[in-house]
């Protein structure tokens, strides 16, 4: 899985005209399933991000995590994270999981999200052409891959 968390002061999805969901302060993760993603992969990941130690304390350090803050979340599915843009001008998404392995993924890392922080987690619709809007806190933009982890 991969993910790219940005801690925002606002953001919302809108499909079709309508908000799916929008929140204050927090953070919007767009996650990509990889096919050879598996459920430990999501629970690691979920832990790692709401234990991320991301936002201001009483002195201005990044300190805090969203738990700490009370901070909300929004996940959007977004296969193109995994990109392969090595060859030609085209990006290639071979390694992106279909919808029948990513869909039960992606809900379950937004189970296990909610699991950890006692809050529901806002979402897009996955497969949707969705409107995202953010504004970016810091800005503070971090990227995570269960396959590298540093």
């Amino acid at each position: 899985m991969r993910a790219v968390i940005q801690r925002v002061s606002e953001a919302s999805v809108t499909i079709e005209g309508r908000k799916e969901a929008e929140i204050q302060t927090g953070l919007l993760i767009l996650l990509g399933v990889e096919d050879a993603d598996t459920n430990e992969d999501a629970e690691w990941l979920a832990g790692k991000i709401t234990r991320l130690r991301i936002f201001g304390d009483e002195n201005g350090v990044m300190n805090l995590s969203v738990q700490e803050i009370g901070g909300n979340i929004i996940v959007v599915s977004q296969f193109t994270l995994h990109a392969a843009t090595k060859k030609g001008n085209r990006p290639s998404y071979i390694k992106a999981a279909r919808p029948e392995t990513a869909i039960p993924l992606y809900e379950y890392f937004v189970t296990r999200l909610e699991n950890e922080t006692g809050k529901k987690i806002g979402t897009g619709k996955f497969g949707a052409d969705m409107k995202v809007a953010l504004i970016n806190d810091g800005p503070v933009t971090i990227i995570i891959d269960t396959k590298n982890k540093e």
